[in-house]
């Protein structure tokens, strides 16, 4: 069988609706997504993958993200944005929450709050910090301010953390009930949330059944017809695919950007010093990984940032321009062995990592890499105590904030740069873009300069879609609603 490869998958239109409905049209939409089999029911701040497509279906935020990952309404029906950029001005939809009270502006204003709150305490924390104040105004109203213009302002809304949650329900398309790991969902009538009659709805509606598992079972159970969409799929399986023969039409690969690289977990022994953090980024070979996976058009950077990002001033680049790899290896294992001859060697670098075949590809080919500059490699559980562990995050926004949010010192992740952290609270008081765009290209470089994040490149994305199944688009956001895909088309 033909490898797999992410170049000729990307050339799938995105625009293309998937398939047809088939003839059994009173079964549900099955649903399999990657994780542990309780993960659709989390309520944790930092959400699995199922948790947050849970969300998304049943509690609506202000505004939602379409089947292409574009903004579009939710609980508010429009909006107006300020000349100056610093005000979001939302007219709520008609209508009631779950408990039979009207949506109203002061209630929303709780709810977001409330959400917003909870959210601080996740990934999104640094970046609602360009949120000055939540204000309810007259009838159905509710602003938003901002300390700072945010571009993508609606894209963060749209997030599925800031889902509104009313007295413990959210006013979102679908409902939930739960039979043991199965996520029910049933999508609820448009006049029922405050949105006008659609005829022939009913006719339209699937319900959709959810469920979380192990990589291996649900390529399994898609193989075996008796998954329409498989979701959450990341590099460490993405060799599970050819071994188990999925059809190359099958598989859908999100065009993402975000962190996939190594953070420095601590500053002891030999990676005190920021010089030998460097040894181990210079010794990487990121096209011999690209080649391990077998991932053809992925894209690779050793920049903390992603390249090419709207408003990136450009006075940040690939690291160290002109030097092979041999010689970057060359002068990496130079500051092993001059370590190593003022004292006591160090001890094997513990490189935490999740299971699956393409995370031993991955180690493997670190494990190599490091080698070849003297060093020894042992590899260690995701959640274990270790020295180096793997980021594998998707961005949420594209922009350097984002990133730098992600790897900073209140995300607790990683070794930090209080310096980089001070230039993006600066920025972030910087009302002038152009000088922020230069703040934010500031604490990159100290970030590139302090070598606690090692980037491999971008995050690798992918989903099963059967011709069953509809209202499926690969997006830059890795976004897939439950609600686009329990849809028959028009």
């Amino acid at each position: 069988m033909m490898p797999l490869r992410i170049r000729a998958l990307l050339l799938v239109p995105l625009f293309v609706v998937i398939g047809g409905c088939g003839s059994d049209s009173d079964r549900p939409v099955e649903v399999v997504v990657l994780g542990d089999p309780g993960s659709p029911f989390a309520v944790s701040p930092r959400l699995p993958v199922a948790a947050r497509l849970v969300r998304s279906a049943t509690a609506d935020g202000l505004v939602g993200l379409d089947e292409q990952g574009r903004a579009i309404p939710a609980l508010a029906d429009r909006w107006i944005v300020t000349d100056d950029g610093l005000s979001y001005i939302f007219r709520l939809r008609d209508g009631t929450w779950p408990d039979g009270s009207p949506i109203t502006g002061d209630s929303a204003r709780a709810a977001l709050i409330d959400a917003m709150t909870k959210a601080r305490a996740g990934p999104l924390g640094g970046d609602l910090a360009v949120i000055d104040e939540v204000r309810a105004m007259a009838g159905r109203v509710v602003e938003i301010r901002l300390r700072q213009q945010m571009p993508d302002m609606m894209q963060l809304l749209a997030q599925p953390e800031l889902g509104i949650v009313h007295n413990g329900r959210g006013a979102g398309p679908m409902r939930l009930t739960r039979h043991k790991d199965v996520a029910i969902l049933r999508a609820v009538a448009p006049e029922d949330r405050g949105l006008p009659e659609e005829p022939g709805w009913k006719d339209r509606v699937r319900r959709l059944e959810l469920e979380a598992m192990p990589a291996d079972k649900a390529i399994d159970r898609f193989n075996a017809d008796q998954a329409d969409v498989v979701l959450g799929g990341r590099f460490a399986d993405f060799p599970r695919l050819d071994a188990k023969g999925v059809p190359r039409g099958a598989v859908r690969l999100d065009p993402v950007g975000g962190l996939f690289g190594l953070a420095v977990v601590h500053d002891d022994g030999f990676l005190s010093k920021a010089e030998n953090r460097e040894a181990l980024a210079m010794s990487i070979d990121r096209d011999a990984l690209a080649t391990a996976l077998n991932v053809g058009g992925w894209t690779a950077t050793s920049r903390v940032v992603n390249p090419g990002l709207a408003g990136d001033p450009g006075s940040v680049g690939e690291r160290w321009p002109g030097r092979s790899l041999a010689e970057r290896r060359q002068v990496a294992a130079g500051r092993v062995a001059r370590w190593k001859a003022a004292g006591t060697g160090p001890a094997p670098l513990r490189i935490a990592l999740p299971a699956g075949p393409g995370a031993d590809l991955l180690f493997a080919g670190l494990q190599a890499d490091f080698a070849a500059i003297g060093l020894d490699t042992r590899r260690v559980g995701e959640n274990a105590e270790a020295d180096l562990r793997l980021i594998d995050v998707v961005a949420r926004y594209g922009r350097a904030s984002w990133f730098l949010n992600q790897l900073s010192c209140a995300s607790g992740r990683m070794l930090c740069s209080p310096e980089a952290d001070r230039l993006v609270a600066q920025a972030l008081e910087e009302p002038d873009p152009v000088k922020r765009a230069d703040l934010y290209a500031d604490a990159e470089a100290r970030l590139t300069i302090a070598n606690s994040y090692i980037p491999f490149g971008v995050p690798i994305r992918w989903s099963l879609v059967s011709g069953k199944a509809t209202g499926f688009t690969a997006n830059a956001w890795n976004a897939h609603p439950l609600m686009a895909l329990a849809l028959r088309p028009k």
